[in-house]
């Protein structure tokens, strides 16, 4: 247990930790969004608005599957962060082996549940017609791929855990360039829509679940396999579960709040501002994959600091991560302020009226987006440390927060108020969450003090 008084080569190597680990998860997330961002670039080309209003439908349906895997994938690389952390590496195995258990175990529930209410969900939305008819198109496909969905979302999270950052950034980057080639092929030569987005993604799932899977059996792998191990441990399982909870119910709020958008712009409005709303969206996941991509660079050493008790440690780590999560919002917000013409012409360069309306989208729906940043840095942090039901309050209140102004605001302001409900909560939610780690930052500051004068009484009895 290190207890050291901070010096200049100590924070030196906590800033090359955090790149270490930030630089490679914040590359492996932008190319994760490149699923969706490319998907958007050749539906709002080749199939207009009326596409990118079904894919915006049709991604909330099919996008809690993601959540199983991140919730799987972030607990229990957090726990074996930890257990290495406390120098414990003969757990790995089990933990391993009883996270893909799990897995397995809820990409079947997430075909039942496809398979169960996906129309009826695609139409709570509005779908209709044309927008319908592609959205199940997209949504058949994953409703028999959800094992590879879920393995493909945990697969990245698990090799970073094991030390292996830049193979997890390797991984999603073929899996993105996989991805992109086949939507070009299905969607702008062949014409096969939406379904051929879904065959895409896919596909490009499938590659990452059999090389990352490899990796694992692997000589390459830090896990050992021992010739007799516990296949499945309940406990394990158990703490899986809830410390990757934080992270579910950040994508089921995701999920459930696009949804809900969708419902009211289609109440308020038309499948067109729908298809605003997806160009709004997918410019605004770019950032928020930045930001998730620090947060989940923060989690490996987090975790490892807080199994080695070195608070001093973790409190510079999230202090440098609030910083980049911050910087970058505001420069994103700015960047999109100044030129949205520009980007929104990224995703249709034919249709005046859409582009107008997502600009304008963009203007009031954006503007507090490193707020947002903020409050998924804070879940994971508070799930880092093995804080899990704080990490779940946080994910829970970021939906809870944002209903009240989605019921309320459409009513007195249209379709202004639909697009300011996001931005309000989450300023409303941060005057919760900021104290609650400000708290928390103080409480390991004391313990790192008190730990440094333990130190230092010690010193002139063995000198």
């Amino acid at each position: 247990m290190s207890a050291l008084p901070p010096t200049s080569d100590q924070n030196k190597t906590i800033q090359q930790t955090f790149w270490r680990y930030t630089l490679p998860a914040i590359a492996a997330m932008l190319v994760n969004g490149l699923y969706q961002i490319v998907d958007g670039i050749f539906i709002g080309h080749y199939i207009g608005f009326e596409g990118l209003a079904a894919i915006n439908m049709a991604w909330p349906v099919v996008y809690f599957m993601v959540g199983f895997g991140i919730m799987v994938g972030m607990g229990s690389g957090s726990l074996l962060s930890i257990q290495r952390g406390k120098g414990d590496t003969t757990v790995a195995p089990t933990i391993l082996t009883s996270s893909m258990i799990i897995m397995l175990a809820l990409a079947g529930a997430s075909t039942l549940i496809l398979l169960a209410s996906s129309t009826y969900l695609l139409q709570a939305q509005g779908g209709v017609e044309t927008t319908l008819r592609m959205g199940q198109d997209y949504i058949a496909v994953f409703t028999w791929g959800g094992l590879a969905t879920v393995l493909a979302a945990a697969l990245p999270f698990l090799i970073r855990n094991d030390e292996n950052p830049h193979l997890a950034t390797i991984l999603m980057v073929m899996g993105a360039v996989i991805n992109i080639v086949l939507d070009y092929l299905f969607i702008a030569v062949w014409e096969m829509e939406l379904e051929g987005a879904a065959i895409a993604t896919i596909t490009a799932q499938v590659t990452i679940c059999v090389i990352g899977l490899g990796y694992f059996l692997s000589p390459y792998s830090n896990i050992k396999w021992p010739a007799k191990f516990t296949l499945f441990n309940l406990s394990f399982s158990r703490q899986i579960l809830l410390l990757g909870s934080s992270s579910l119910f950040m994508y089921l709020y995701t999920s459930f709040v696009f949804a809900l958008h969708n419902r009211l712009f289609m109440e308020y409005g038309s499948p067109l501002i729908v298809g605003a709303f997806a160009i709004v969206g997918y410019l605004m996941v770019l950032y928020y994959f930045v930001a998730e991509g620090v947060a989940e660079g923060l989690q490996p050493p987090v975790s490892y600091y807080y199994g080695a008790e070195q608070h001093e440690n973790i409190n510079k780590m999230l202090m440098l991560s609030i910083k980049v999560t911050l910087i970058a919002g505001i420069s994103w917000t700015l960047l999109l302020n100044f030129f949205p013409e520009m980007m929104v012409g990224l995703f249709t360069n034919d249709d005046p009226t859409l582009v107008k309306t997502a600009v304008d989208g963009i203007r009031m729906h954006l503007f507090a987006m490193p707020l947002d940043g903020f409050i998924a840095l804070a879940s994971v942090y508070f799930m880092a440390t093995n804080q899990g039901k704080k990490a779940l309050i946080v994910a829970c209140s970021n939906m809870l927060v944002q209903l009240p102004f989605l019921f309320i605001l459409p009513k007195f302001m249209g379709v202004d108020g639909v697009w300011l409900a996001m931005p309000l909560s989450n300023i409303a939610l941060c005057s919760v969450v900021i104290p609650l780690v400000y708290f928390d930052v103080k409480k390991r500051r004391l313990l790192g003090n008190c730990q440094l004068k333990a130190v230092n009484t010690l010193v002139p009895l063995t000198t």
